[in-house]
């Protein structure tokens, strides 16, 4: 079970984050895909029009980009009044200065700029992850590294609620968590969780790599964009080498995408070697393969999501 909160159209970072990851796992497991509407109402409440366009901004993304509603279930947050219910109730078991604490949660505050001028309701986002999660008593969760403090919080009121509420030993082991006592378990309502981090836990935007790719930050790479838009924004990573003969840190911004989206290890391999090395590589050639590999990628999404732009396919 995972999901999405709808801030806009997704991009490479959700991508190598967990969408890929959920197109794989939909071959293999009962998936449930959550489209949190309603953590969007935390910081946009007076913006309705905008979050029910983002939500279907998501559905395009998310099928363009191969999960299959025959295989997989598609959930709207707000259609499900079990998760608002668990979210009260989940509130209890945390204590406020823990909620507060959660670094994801602190990491929001500072790159959206909400100082202390957010909702009351927006630390509920942390616990309601929570109750999103818990909800559907899942066994793995696909997330980016970001969330992976959402999930050790959600693994700590399940165990939480099943001591208090369904009196399982405090000793349990966690594998042992919501599965029946006569099947040799420990019993509960709630398996505890893990976190499936994506095989990149953390991309970069596109500029000096300073802050994580983010649709608010303005350097994001949309899996809607057109191929031209792609090269356009490789274009604007930045590592400060000067020429193809300079020697270069191939531990830069630019190698973190080249890792991330050249599949052939060999080639990236040579790409690293002969950039380390100066030997006549420049930053634009490296770009331009670079910008071909995301396209190659994108290209099999567009066309579907074409169809969905079309009149009455949205």
């Amino acid at each position: 079970m995972t999901g999405d909160t709808p801030t806009g159209r997704l991009h490479l970072g959700h991508w190598v984050g967990s969408l890929e990851r959920r197109v794989e796992l939909q071959e293999k497991y009962d998936c449930y895909f959550l489209l949190a509407n309603m953590h969007a109402f935390t910081t946009r409440a007076d913006k309705p029009k905008e979050i029910r366009q983002d939500t279907i901004e998501i559905v395009k993304d998310w099928l363009a980009a191969g999960i299959d509603p025959v295989k997989s279930t598609i959930v709207l947050q707000t259609e499900v009044p079990a998760i608002a219910e668990l979210t009260w109730f989940f509130a209890m078991l945390l204590p406020f200065n823990r909620v507060m604490k959660n670094p994801t949660l602190k990491t929001e505050i500072d790159a959206k700029g909400l100082g202390d001028s957010y909702s009351f309701g927006f630390p509920m986002y942390a616990v309601g992850q929570c109750a999103d999660i818990l909800a559907f008593r899942p066994v793995y969760v696909p997330v980016g590294e970001d969330q992976k403090a959402h999930i050790e919080m959600c693994r700590e009121v399940a165990r939480n609620f099943n001591r208090i509420y369904c009196g399982v030993n405090p000793k349990a082991e966690d594998k042992d968590f919501g599965v029946p006592v006569a099947q040799g378990g420990a019993g509960g309502v709630f398996p505890i969780p893990e976190a499936l981090i994506g095989r990149v836990g953390r991309l970069p935007g596109v500029g000096d790599g300073s802050q994580k790719m983010s649709k608010s930050l303005g350097n994001a790479i949309f899996l809607s964009d057109t191929a031209k838009d792609v090269q356009k924004k490789i274009n604007k990573i930045t590592t400060g080498r000067q020429s193809p003969t300079e020697p270069g840190n191939p531990d830069n911004v630019l190698f973190e995408f080249v890792q991330a989206f050249i599949t052939d290890p060999a080639r990236v391999d040579e790409l690293k070697r002969r950039y380390a090395a100066g030997d006549n590589i420049g930053d634009g050639h490296i770009k331009q393969e670079l910008a071909e590999a995301i396209n190659t990628l994108l290209e099999p999404m567009r066309a579907p999501r074409a169809e969905f732009e079309k009149p009455g396919g949205g």
